[in-house]
Formats: C-alpha cells, sequence, structure tokens
C-alpha cells in the first residue's frame, strides 16, 4: 500500500483536468500537493483553494516541454526542501488533427509534453526516492497507449512509448532492488474537455469516462500500488485484438467506433 497520508505528491499538469482533481482528492486523502503547470492562473487557483481547505499545498510554473525548465525547477524545490514521495507526470496535450495538417512544432510538442518529460521529471526524482527506501512514479498515459486512432498520430504515438516507459522502468527498478512502485494508467476518453468533440458508439461498451469516477480510480490504484489501471475493462480486449490479424483488428476497432471517434473533436478552449 502506498498511504499518501503524510506523504508529499508532485502532479505535473496539475492547474485543470485530472491533474487538478487528483490534487483535490490527495489532498483530501492527507497528502501534501506540489503542483506543476505552465497555466499561472490555475496553479494560483488550485493553491489557494487547498491551503483554504487546510491543506499543505505549493506550486511551481514550469513549460514541461523545455527540459531545462523541469531541472531548473526541480532544483528550486530541492532548495525549498521539499522531497517528493509520489511523482504523478500526468501533463499533456493533444493535437487531434491529421498528420499532414500538423506542424513540426506541434509534433515536436507533443512529445516534449507527453513523452520525454516522464524522463526528465523521473531522473529529478527517483535518486531521493531511493536513498530515502520509498517512493512511486505514476504515469497517466491513454488506452490510445495501446491502438491507434485517426487525427490521433502524434498523440498515440507519445502514449506508446508512455507506456513502454512505465513497463521498462517498472522491470528495471525491480532488478535494481530498489524499493520505488510504478504505475501506468490507460484510460478511454475522460470527460474534462481535453477531448471535447469526442464520440463513442457503444456508450455502455466504451463508455466517455466520468472525471469524478476517472480520479477516484487513479487515486485507488496509487494507494494500492497497481502497476497498472485500464478502464474501462473493454480496453483491455485491444490485447486480444493484437492475436488476430491486422485487417480483423482494424475491422473491430472501426465497428465499436474507436476509429472515428475524433471526428468531431474540439478540444479544451485554449487559456
Amino acid at each position: 500500500m502506498t498511504d499518501v497520508a503524510g506523504k508529499r505528491v508532485l502532479i505535473t499538469g496539475g492547474a485543470s483536468g485530472i491533474g487538478c482533481m487528483l490534487a483535490e482528492q490527495l489532498a483530501a486523502r492527507g497528502a501534501a500537493i506540489v503542483v506543476w503547470d505552465i497555466d499561472s492562473d490555475g496553479l494560483d487557483a488550485i493553491t489557494s483553494k487547498l491551503r483554504d481547505q487546510g491543506h499543505e499545498a505549493h506550486s511551481y510554473q514550469c513549460d514541461l516541454s523545455d527540459r531545462r525548465a523541469i531541472a531548473a525547477t526541480a532544483a528550486a524545490m530541492r532548495d525549498a526542501d521539499l522531497h517528493v514521495d509520489v511523482l504523478i507526470n500526468n501533463a499533456g496535450i493533444v493535437s487531434g488533427d491529421f498528420l499532414l495538417d500538423l506542424t513540426d512544432e506541434h509534433i515536436e510538442r507533443t512529445f516534449a509534453v507527453n513523452t520525454m518529460a516522464l524522463f526528465w521529471t523521473t531522473r529529478e526524482f527517483l535518486p531521493g526516492m531511493i536513498n530515502n527506501g520509498a517512493g512511486h512514479i505514476v504515469t497517466i498515459a491513454s488506452a490510445a497507449g495501446f491502438a491507434g486512432t485517426a487525427k490521433m498520430v502524434d498523440y498515440s504515438a507519445s502514449k506508446f512509448a508512455a507506456v513502454g516507459f512505465d513497463d521498462a522502468l517498472r522491470v528495471e527498478l525491480k532488478s535494481m532492488g530498489t524499493p520505488v512502485t510504478t504505475t501506468v494508467v490507460c484510460p478511454f476518453y475522460i470527460d474534462t474537455g481535453m477531448f471535447h468533440g469526442v464520440k463513442t458508439r457503444f456508450s455502455w461498451l466504451l463508455p466517455i469516462l466520468d472525471a469524478d469516477y476517472a480520479v477516484t480510480r487513479i487515486a485507488d490504484a496509487i494507494q494500492r500500488n497497481r502497476h497498472r489501471l485500464i478502464m474501462p475493462r473493454m480496453v483491455m480486449s485491444v490485447f486480444l485484438m493484437r492475436l488476430f490479424p491486422v485487417a480483423v483488428q482494424d475491422a473491430m476497432m472501426k465497428f465499436l467506433g474507436v476509429t472515428t471517434s475524433m471526428e468531431d473533436f474540439v478540444g479544451r478552449e485554449p487559456h
């Protein structure tokens, strides 16, 4: 069990969406919260809310696409004597367009935030966890890390990498005999605004996940030391689909409506 009560939890991308809700939920469970985000207004809002509720909360403005900014922010935390017990790599962005319509900058930023930031934050805080004899690294990936979807080539590829990052890191930490736990979270679309406009063909089978439900499941998975959380369960069928010929797999994904789920994507309004 990873009892978050009395532990310090760092959440990247914590000024809105799932990150912000996780901050509130874990604070309610007794955790001290540190939030990183590029959105300074959102940071002020969540930090003030948590402090008003009597929780310990800190925030740092940080561009998660910038390796140097991550290093500088981590150094600032160490200078403030703020160690990290649980690192939740939650920051993520989505372009939601066809590959040939994406700019070079769109693609590079998607990988910088969704993939490369995992490496930089983990390398900053893993040594301290090992020295302290405990720690937990959480990767918020996606069901798109198991199956590709039209208009998500960059996003899906970045999340495939995130799943691989967690998978290899878990094995590596075990082989090293370290006491650090890992959890990867792979949800279908969550109703937070980030994927506004997406649709599902069979809502009873592949529902757009309620944000409160998803956050509670994630918080529970962290506390129970679950190595992998996939939701809803139907997403696990992707593993079985890969045993079939590609044409059969593609037909099944089209039937389920996954292939066309991004047709009406709008996304979150920019800050």
